[in-house]
Formats: structure tokens, sequence, C-alpha cells
């Protein structure tokens, strides 16, 4: 990740590419989202789009007025076929991925999966089987690891500018009356755990590290009970690492939000030297000065079109082509990259853990989970 950073913070990343021929193709299933993904690979330099499969027809031919050159199917097994898909981005619903992730590996194709990874235990095992057996790789497509604050962030951070890391809190809230409206299976098929809570978990994973125990307390909102919602929508997470450092995680989908004073997605660093923040729709990054003060970085307007297509703030063009081009530069170069499938999956049992905990109200050991899927 180091280098990645070093490239795409300093712009050295525009301007070493590979000839198109070289790039890793992409095809991407699940138009919705997805063609983000497709028209956002513009700015790729070791990837580019080559295909896009939805069921729905009305989504094929949208994106295809957008992107004509690019080959287009409804059936999932023709993309599979294509010679020319070196990597499937996977923009199912939750409950799908498992199959189309095995579906992938076993057309000999590596794949980037939307988070969560999987909802379910036998998911997870079934995609570890099918890796080991195929030896194709997996990038979990964590979009906040890849937007520019927490980019910028964790590049501080790598620098040790923060120090040794005290307490991690991360929250991501959001009302999503427009979301049950266009997915209606979120209300029914899945648990905004693996939804919503995907990102403030993977954030306090990713700097954590192994985590030992969660304890969680759930509720569902009144959105959320007006929409017929199985699960919960409202979490509050308290996390302990393996070498005993703690965080803190919280969500909410059925809020009244208050754009400008909390920001959807916050990551807090509480360091000995320094507290930094990053925050996701603004592009702000705050942390200490070295005197004391506090600095706010600001790059929305430099890096708007880069990762909002000029929109006041869009949907993800930015993360998605750097998260792609992370993973393809990976496979050329033969890098290690990360989260992959096996810390995909570490996370995938914290938040079961944290789903557990939630139901019983009491804490939940992560060791047991990773143990039932052999890892």
């Amino acid at each position: 990740m180091k280098d990645y950073l070093d490239k795409t913070l300093s712009g050295q990343k525009s301007d070493k590419g590979l000839e198109k021929e070289k790039r890793k193709g992409v095809g991407v299933l699940g138009l919705h989202e997805g063609r983000t993904l497709l028209v956002g690979l513009n700015r790729a330099v070791y990837a580019k789009p080559v295909a896009g499969c939805d069921r729905d027809e009305k989504k094929v031919k949208a994106v295809r007025a957008e992107l004509p050159d690019l080959a287009y199917t409804t059936d999932y097994r023709e993309m599979l076929e294509l010679p020319e898909v070196d990597i499937v981005a996977v923009f199912t619903p939750d409950f799908l991925h498992g199959e189309h992730i095995e579906a992938a590996f076993r057309a000999g194709k590596d794949v980037i999966c939307t988070k969560p990874l999987v909802n379910n235990v036998e998911d997870a095992r079934k995609i570890l089987k099918t890796a080991g057996e195929t030896g194709k790789k997996l990038l979990v497509g964590q979009s906040t690891r890849f937007f520019e604050p927490f980019l910028r962030q964790r590049r501080a951070f790598e620098r040790g500018e923060v120090g040794e890391l005290e307490f991690v809190d991360a929250h991501y809230i959001h009302r999503m009356d427009w979301f049950y409206e266009k997915s209606p299976w979120a209300a029914t098929e899945t648990d905004w755990i693996f939804l919503g809570m995907s990102h403030p978990i993977d954030l306090l994973r990713w700097y954590l590290g192994p985590v030992e125990e969660v304890q969680a307390f759930s509720r569902r909102s009144f959105l959320g009970v007006s929409f017929g919602l199985k699960g919960s929508d409202i979490y509050t997470v308290n996390m302990k690492a393996s070498d005993g450092r703690i965080g803190r995680a919280f969500g909410h989908y059925g809020l009244h939000e208050l754009p400008s004073a909390r920001n959807a997605i916050e990551l807090m660093l509480f360091g000995t030297k320094k507290t930094s923040l990053a925050q996701y729709h603004d592009m702000k990054f705050r942390y200490n000065a070295d005197d004391g003060t506090e600095i706010c970085e600001d790059p929305l307007y430099a890096k708007r079109h880069y990762y909002f297509n000029s929109e006041i703030h869009g949907m993800h063009f930015g993360e998605f082509a750097n998260y792609t081009d992370y993973f393809a530069e990976a496979l050329i170069e033969a890098k290690s990259f990360s989260p992959g499938l096996i810390e995909g999956l570490e996370t995938f049992c914290v938040m079961e853990a944290v789903r557990r905990s939630a139901k019983t109200g009491l804490p939940e050991k992560v060791p047991p989970l990773l143990r039932e899927l052999g890892l």
C-alpha cells in the first residue's frame, strides 16, 4: 500500500501507464453501482473496462449508450467466457456474492468484490475453498480506504506522524430510504452489519489488526420499521484487538442527517503524537501540527472531477478507479495488496461476531469464528 500511496498522492500515478493491450481487462457484473466503475476506469493506468453484465436489459442499454465499445450481455456465463476479461468486478446484492465469486474463480478470473465480501458462513467457506483450488486472487472493494482523505491519513500514519495508536473511532451514518426503494432486498436478505457497518468495521480492522473480541448493541429505527426491515439498522460496537488496543464503530441508517455537522463517514485516529480525522462526503483531512495547531487539508476543488466527475458529491468514481488500478498493478507486478481474501474473511468474522453479539447483548470472541472457517 505504501508504494501506491506515494504514487497516487504525489501525482506519479497519472504519469506512468501501460499500453492498453497490456492492461488488465475488467468485466463488471451488476451495472447499477458497477456502472460507476466502468465509467471511472478512464482514470486507470493498469486496468481498462472491457465488458458489462446485468440481468436488467434497461441497465445494459443505459451503460452501452455511455460506453458503446465494450462487450455487453445479460448472461453472466457469457461474460465469464470472454478471454479479454481478466478481472471480474462483482457489484450484485450481498447474498449473491459467494455464488458469483466462485463462478469467476472457476472460470480462471481474478475478482474484485464490492463490500461486504460475503454475509454468511457458508459462502465464506465456499470461496475460501475455491480460491485454494484455483489459485485466483481477490480484492475486497472497500471504497473508503481509497478516498483521498483516507489515503492521506494512512500515509501520515505510515510515516509515524500519529505515533502509537491509542484509540480508533469510525462511523458511517446515512439515511437509507432511497436505498430500500432501489434495492428492496436490503430490508429482507441481509443485515446492516454487512451493508453500512462494513465501512467502519473495516476501517477499525485496517488500523487495529486482528480483532479478539466485540460487544455490540443494536435496534431498529422508525425508518427501518416502515420498510419492513428484518434486522437492525442502528449499531454501536466496541472492539478489542488481539494486542489489547481498543476502538469503536457506530452506524445509523434511518437518521435525519446533519451533513454540515457530521459527515457520512468519519475516521478518527488518536495517537501518542497526534490526532487525525478523515471525512467523506467532504474531502477534509484534519490533524495536529507539531505546535498543536489544527490543520485542515481540503482538496475538494482540485480533486472533484477525479473523485466525483465534477458532481457536487457524486458516487465513487475515483475510489473505484483507485482500488481497481491498485489491484491490477499488484497482479501485473506480483505485488502484495490489501484487503485480500484472507483479510476480507477475517473482517467478515468480525462482522458476524458483531451480529451475534447484538442479538445476545453479550461479548463475542472472534477467534472461534476464524477456526470455524478454517483460518
